[in-house]
């Protein structure tokens, strides 16, 4: 792995892992907890075994260990464990026992020793959104498939360089869901997720594969002489920034903890999850709530940087808010929003069907690319008789449907790609269905 592997990993600093029980600002007794319950549930019984359990380096497990055995809740187990290079094995004690049952009726959380919530705002800070500077290149190498205006270009890398809001509005099919993702590829860096933060000797689980897809694991050999641990506190995941995608299925509750009764701890909602990344909500105006009221529950974060969130109790407290917030709506913002939400949506951006000539310029792209040779007859015909009749309303998804069409049926028919006004009619005929009562 050698020296290039530093705290510093690619930009991002990571956090440095814990050198003492002191000073790891966790209650003592949930860490002594987490431990008999991880010892009890997964059976373990040696130091090096349980330390990769509760994502802990080996001296401070050894310290929890020697906590516990204080207490009379674990011993030794006398002989020197086989196949473990002689290590000392523990096990619990009958008390230990009793207390391990105990704390798992409190709470059925084990394994990864949770990150108190003041010690993972600092990372944050270290990882936050808006240290990442997009420059052009970045942003056209990530877009460099989709055929945009020179100033949506122009308009967008500010916005992504804020790292603020953006709400990004237009007719459907311009490719308002590929700039999201555009976005999200620009971002290129790696940063660190806690398994689980504790607030409150509360657990709240926030690492999330479906959300976060974790870079490169290295896979730790308890053999190998240059242990990898202490690079970066293992209780947390290295990913890639994180991106959240919601549509119509988004409802206020998303954005609230979620509770486990039977495991007695909290799930991270969809916003704390995309910290450090990007969070988009598409085809705002076709969720059960309002547009107004999503962006509203929303404001304060934004403005403030922080999110508060609410325990079973009904006790509430701050997390941070690092996250970039992309909207993306069919409607004209006019028509969704009050001037006061419109006031606090950073950046606006319209993102628009083509002319005539862009959305020509990417027919004949898209039919090089597809090795479909032009016709001049068939583009006529396209442009004089087909779009006429829907207001010559030009779309960017239009050129790659009609072409594939024609494509599909050229393999049916047995004939080599051609296009022709009949093709082109047929090919219509799929994009638009036609307005008909249909006899139930």
């Amino acid at each position: 792995m050698g020296s290039h592997m530093n705290m510093q990993v690619a930009g991002v600093v990571a956090p440095p892992a814990p050198k003492t029980i002191e000073g790891m600002l966790l209650p003592q007794v949930m860490m002594r907890d987490i431990l008999l319950k991880t010892m009890f549930r997964k059976n373990l019984s040696v130091v090096t075994e349980i330390a990769l359990a509760i994502c802990l380096p080996v001296p401070v497990t050894q310290e929890l260990v020697d906590l516990a055995r204080g207490q009379k809740l674990l011993e030794a187990m006398g002989s020197l464990r086989a196949g473990t290079n002689g290590e000392m094995g523990y096990q619990l004690t009958d008390s230990g026992k009793a207390r391990a049952l105990d704390a798992l009726a409190q709470s059925e959380y084990f394994g990864p020793m949770p990150v108190p919530l003041e010690v993972y705002s600092e990372q944050v800070k270290r990882q936050s959104i808006r240290n990442l500077q997009v420059t052009r290149d970045r942003l056209l190498s990530a877009m460099g498939h989709l055929i945009l205006p020179d100033d949506l270009i122009d308009h967008l890398g500010p916005a992504v360089s804020a790292g603020r809001s953006i709400l990004m509005y237009g007719p459907p099919g311009n490719g308002k869901s590929s700039i999201s993702n555009g976005i999200r590829d620009a971002l290129g860096d790696k940063i660190y997720i806690p398994r689980a933060i504790e607030y409150a000797g509360q657990v709240i689980t926030v690492y999330d594969p479906i959300v976060h897809s974790s870079a490169e694991q290295e896979v730790e050999d308890p053999n190998s002489l240059r242990r990898t641990t202490g690079r970066f506190d293992s209780r947390y995941v290295r990913c890639e920034r994180p991106t959240v995608v919601t549509g119509g299925e988004l409802s206020l509750d998303m954005l609230d903890l979620v509770y486990n009764p039977t495991a007695r701890t909290y799930q991270a909602p969809l916003q704390l999850k995309s910290t450090g990344g990007i969070f988009i909500v598409d085809d705002l105006g076709r969720q059960k709530e309002p547009p107004q009221s999503i962006v509203n529950r929303w404001i304060v974060p934004l403005e403030e940087s922080r999110d508060i969130l609410a325990l079973q109790s009904g006790e509430k407290f701050e997390v941070p808010f690092d996250t970039l917030v992309i909207f993306s709506t069919n409607f004209h913002p006019n028509e969704i929003f009050d001037r006061a939400a419109l006031r606090r949506i950073f950046f606006k951006i319209k993102v628009d069907g083509p002319n005539q000539e862009d959305f020509l310029k990417i027919f004949a792209m898209i039919a090089r690319k597809k090795k479909m040779p032009l016709d001049e007859d068939a583009l006529i015909y396209l442009l004089q008789e087909k779009y006429p009749t829907i207001d010559n309303e030009y779309a960017n998804y239009q050129p790659v449907f009609l072409i594939d069409q024609m494509i599909s049926i050229c393999e049916f028919e047995g004939i080599p790609y051609q296009m022709s006004p009949e093709l082109i009619e047929r090919a219509w005929a799929n994009m638009f269905v036609r307005e008909e009562a249909i006899i139930h």
